[in-house]
């Protein structure tokens, strides 16, 4: 739905927001992603902050219209998941039991049809955290009314990414330990920057990538239409590059698959915007193209040269894996978890075991044992976001959650969609088709992330389509 026309300079509360969010990103990926147990409760309690500003602009003059433009429904699938949430931690699923120092867990008989909470304080402490994250990156679309604050609060977020991959590359050609230059040690093998795991810090950047390829093919034509090298298109180039070399550096080799899909969809995209750029600049169409392939030549090449033992690393233990699949006519340890979490799904498919509830939960359900000493095998996430949903709180919460996606999404299919939106969703797609078989939403700072890339790309359509703009402003 269009909008009306909207002053030129932001307000008070719309510069709040997006400095609300900035901080919300940059706090949670520098505290280890948002993945250490002791700071889950400071995160919520800023992202609490969110959904406090939230109201504030429900109750502001302004809002009116955001409400009468249809903005606030878009919430309404969330609403109803904090009641199926609320309405769980009535029934309790299981019994807790104290025996010295260790608590043990008695299931008890629930109706499939009743929503019940395995322990009513993990679902409370998890939509809490949900809401936080959810409804500061929903302010954006209800608050913020310039493409300029949005282009700048995604600038902000790509600078923290470049930080994080700085730093993070220097950390791992210095060889250290654990996290902080050995500071904190990393249960993880595999981690990078602050992040304990490879692939959500892949994820993450998937997500700043998005962002940082938008804004390059935004302003390729320089600030004033001058030309490819009058703008700041080129650092972000180079921006583009240190992010992504951290990707395989780290050893997620996914998302350096998802990754190199996100390059060419980008080369493809960008590639005839740029040589017109470079062209406005007084470059010839042959030169203009010979740039731009001895630019990516160049980028593979210093790409190999940092990350290649790392590469080779992964890649041997990649065929290692598939030789092993192979010989076992299947995917091994991830197929019978997946079947485990199904199993443990499939009683309560309808309303779930209770948001926050499958470590507690699956150990009920796990048959896998390690080798040698047939001790059982721990496992705190289902390595595919989805169907650890549907496990947590059934297909209903499930479908609810994927309803707060699409009702945005949904008010955007006649606008247009210029570069910033096309691969900030770009990303979000990616990560989300991840999600099937990982878990980058077990992590705090993909899901913010992700949630505020998704209503940036939303609300920049929505403006770049209001009556009065330019598509380009």
């Amino acid at each position: 739905m269009r909008e009306a026309p909207r002053q030129h300079s932001a307000t008070n509360l719309e510069r709040l927001v997006a400095a609300h969010v900035a901080i919300f990103v940059i706090g949670v990926s520098w505290a280890f992603g948002g993945n250490a147990d002791w700071v889950r409760t400071p995160i919520s309690i800023w992202g609490s902050l969110g959904a406090l500003l939230t109201a504030t602009l429900l109750l502001s003059r302004g809002a009116r219209r955001r409400i009468a433009a249809g903005t606030i429904h878009w919430a309404w699938p969330v609403v109803m998941l904090n009641a199926l949430v609320l309405a769980s931690c009535l029934t309790p699923g299981f019994r807790v039991l104290g025996y010295g120092s260790d608590v043990y867990l008695m299931p008890l008989r629930v109706p499939w049809w009743i929503p019940s909470a395995a322990r009513a304080e993990t679902a409370l402490r998890a939509l809490w955290l949900f809401d936080g994250i959810y409804f500061s990156c929903f302010n954006i679309a209800l608050a913020i009314a310039h493409r300029r604050l949005i282009r700048v609060l995604l600038a902000v977020a790509v600078g923290n990414a470049l930080v994080l991959s700085v730093f993070g590359t220097v950390q791992k050609l210095l060889g250290s330990g654990g996290i902080y230059f050995g500071a904190v040690k990393s249960p993880q093998d595999y981690f990078f920057a602050s992040f304990v795991y490879d692939n959500h810090w892949g994820a993450f950047i998937l997500l700043a990538m998005g962002a940082c390829l938008g804004l390059v093919l935004r302003y390729s034509n320089g600030t004033r239409g001058g030309g490819f090298f009058r703008g700041p298109s080129l650092a972000g180039l180079v921006a583009a590059f240190l992010i992504g070399l951290s990707v395989p550096f780290s050893g997620s080799r996914a998302c350096t698959l998802l990754l190199a899909i996100l390059a060419a969809v980008a080369l493809a995209k960008g590639a005839p915007r740029v040589s017109r750029s470079l062209r406005a600049s007084g470059a010839t169409p042959a030169l203009a193209y010979a740039g731009l392939i001895l630019a990516a030549v160049l980028a593979m090449w210093g790409a190999w040269t940092v990350a290649g033992d790392v590469i080779r690393s992964r890649a041997s233990k990649a065929k290692e894996q598939v030789a092993a699949m192979w010989a076992e006519r299947g995917i091994g340890a991830r197929g019978i978890l997946y079947g485990d979490t199904w199993r443990m799904a499939r009683p309560r498919a309808a309303f779930g075991w209770g948001m926050g509830s499958y470590p507690s939960v699956f150990a009920l359900y796990n048959t896998q044992v390690a080798k040698g000493d047939h001790i059982p095998v721990v496992y705190h996430d289902a390595h595919s976001d989805w169907l650890q949903s549907v496990a947590e709180i059934g297909f209903a919460g499930t479908a609810l959650i994927g309803a707060a996606v699409v009702l945005p999404a949904w008010a955007m299919r006649r606008l247009r969609v210029s570069p910033i939106p096309y691969f900030l969703l770009a990303g979000c797609i990616l990560v989300a088709a991840y999600a099937w078989v990982e878990f980058p939403f077990g992590n705090v700072a993909v899901v913010l992330s992700w949630w505020m890339s998704f209503f940036c790309a939303v609300q920049y359509v929505r403006l770049t389509g209001a009556p009065g703009t330019h598509p380009e402003a």
